[in-house]
């Protein structure tokens, strides 16, 4: 390993120890999560930002997440850091026959499509099935994606793009029609469902739904900042100005590329 990463893991080390921090020294793996999930979600911002500066922050701040946990399982004797590094080692050479190995994979279609049967073969040789291993704790569109993938990879799929878009209309008539009975148990029901089928959509054409909806969000705070500020610059409140109005300050951000 690296001079730096073995010094990273000499400081966490250090701040867990006896003379150590107060704040590390009472950390369990349960009370780290939201900081683990926090650094996730600060990665994909920068590189969403193109921010490569930044990029290397937030990584070293994600790294740091994980010699955390290793050295948790280090002082109660699990695992240590050169486990988890030995352990993903062994991973990428085994779902990657392609390399290292004497299978084919030619396009990244095929090499996806090696690495879920080579994880199916895992998982089956555990008694497991193939939808195992998607977090519970995943949003909820990503976790409908990767479900459908895991699926898609035995066989279970359709055909053609169309018939995606087909069964998301069938979805909506029956959201619609859960509506029209004003059935609240159906019409969460019938939502999900459609829900669902939206991610199908998104998966047929390459397009992951975290990252769409997440634009999306992030598209929308822009305009609505922007017609905030142009609010405020008028001397005026931004609840005290019509919906219509809203509506061509939203028009106008639009045009301005927000």
């Amino acid at each position: 390993m690296s001079k730096s990463f073995d010094r990273l893991v000499s400081i966490m080390g250090m701040l867990r120890g006896k003379e150590g921090c107060p704040w590390d020294r009472v950390q369990t793996h349960k009370t780290l999560k939201p900081y683990l999930i926090e650094e996730v979600y600060e990665v994909l911002e920068t590189i969403d930002s193109n921010n490569s500066q930044e990029m290397c922050n937030e990584l070293g701040d994600l790294m740091l997440q994980i010699v955390f946990h290793a050295q948790l399982a280090t002082e109660k004797n699990k695992f240590n850091i050169d486990e988890v590094c030995e352990r993903v080692c062994e991973k990428l050479i085994h779902r990657h026959p392609h390399v290292f190995a004497n299978t084919r994979a030619d396009t990244p279609e095929k090499v996806l499509a090696n690495w879920e049967k080579v994880k199916r073969l895992e998982k089956t040789n555990k008694g497991k099935s193939v939808l195992n291993g998607v977090p519970t704790s995943m949003p909820g569109l990503l976790r409908a994606w990767r479900l459908q993938n895991k699926a898609s990879s035995i066989g279970f799929d359709w055909n053609k793009t169309d018939e995606t878009f087909d069964k998301l209309l069938e979805e909506m008539g029956e959201l619609i029609e859960a509506y029209s009975r004003r059935d609240s148990n159906a019409i969460e029901m019938e939502l999900g469902d459609l829900l669902f089928s939206l991610v199908n959509v998104a998966r047929f054409l390459k397009t992951n739904p975290e990252e769409a909806l997440r634009k999306s969000t992030n598209k929308f705070i822009s305009r609505f900042e922007y017609m905030e500020k142009a609010v405020a610059d008028s001397g005026r409140e931004i609840d005290k100005i019509s919906f219509k109005e809203m509506g061509e300050l939203w028009d106008m951000a639009k045009k301005d590329g927000l």
